[in-house]
């Protein structure tokens, strides 16, 4: 019984033959999703603005009215609220911003939360009020502060891994690359208008590994045929090292996205941003480590004899006296 096989067996897709048009695509959606981000702005979730959740279960129906008490919130003048089902069906949580003036007066938070619950349960006679948590205006961009912290130091942490076990040039390819992935998951949910909250910061992180982990097996090959292909052109050469790889990164991205996909149409709203920062990421991460990555080693002046190590005077004429000999 023949294995099947994603790639066929000495494949040789010349990717590097596209490097230059797909560079020039790559700057433009960075640029583009810098402007997005930069005009648009991120929609930011409760965590990062400060606001209120309150958890609401209807004890006696099989499921939340989602939709109505959307209406009901919202007629209440605080603003579009966030509903999401939150663990079983007939369990909600409501997310609010903060009205204005709660930083100085924090009585304005209490008072929208009262009344809110206050209608809740005078409309649904079955509403169980389970808990009001708050998230003041303070903390929260604290929080936004230390998660943008969080990715960019795990981005340089990544470069200094890479330039350790590699060379300079292969760190900053790993950075570009990062730097691209994070730049065009930004710009997708500025564009789209998903609500950006803690979890898609974790989303980012995960989305790091799984990049950088793509990148180092892709420049992992590429070292290993550098040693045992002395004269051939770098674009040949990166051209085969990414050959060589593409079965392992096809499989694993196929794994990652099976479930992924499931999780986008089959899994709960709460995890609807998470799940889609990662299923797209695992696009841009795997087209990075090809088109990103990769190339940039040609720019950087990477050549099969780059990290051959240099003959001084003294070394030459000591091999030469050892052949005579």
């Amino acid at each position: 019984m023949k294995l099947l096989k994603l790639v066929p067996d000495h494949t040789n897709i010349r990717f590097l033959r596209w490097r230059v048009p797909f560079y020039v695509v790559s700057v433009l959606l960075m640029a583009a999703s810098i402007a997005l981000v930069a005009t648009k702005g991120l929609n930011m979730g409760v965590d990062f603005v400060g606001g209120q959740m309150i958890r609401v279960t209807f004890v006696q129906s099989p499921a939340a009215p989602v939709a109505q008490l959307r209406g009901e919130v919202a007629s209440l003048g605080y603003g579009e609220p966030i509903i999401q089902q939150f663990g079983k069906p007939n369990e909600v949580s409501i997310r609010m911003k903060l009205p204005a003036g709660s930083d100085h007066d924090a009585g304005l938070a209490d008072a929208m939360a009262k009344r809110i619950t206050t209608d809740i349960k005078a409309r649904h006679a079955d509403a169980r009020i389970d808990g009001v948590d708050s998230v003041s205006g303070k903390v929260s961009k604290e929080l936004g502060w230390t998660a943008f912290q969080a990715l960019g130091l795990a981005a340089l942490a990544v470069a200094a891994y890479i330039w350790l076990r590699f060379e300079w040039q292969f760190g900053v390819g790993a950075l570009l690359s990062l730097v691209h992935d994070v730049t065009l998951t930004l710009g997708l949910f500025a564009l789209t208008g998903l609500e950006f909250d803690l979890n898609i910061v974790a989303a980012l992180l995960t989305l790091i590994g799984y990049s950088l982990n793509d990148t180092i097996v892709v420049y992992d090959r590429i070292r290993e045929n550098l040693k045992k292909f002395r004269k051939m052109p770098m674009p040949e050469l990166l051209d085969l090292s990414v050959n060589e790889t593409l079965a392992r990164t096809l499989v694993t991205s196929l794994s990652m996205l099976i479930t992924l996909v499931a999780l986008l149409l089959l899994g709960p709203d709460v995890i609807f941003g998470f799940t889609a920062a990662i299923t797209f990421g695992i696009f841009v991460g795997t087209y990075s480590s090809i088109y990103m990555a990769s190339p940039i080693l040609i720019w950087l002046k990477v050549n099969p004899k780059s990290f051959v190590p240099t003959e001084s005077d003294t070394d030459r004429q000591e091999r030469l006296a050892r052949e005579r000999g």
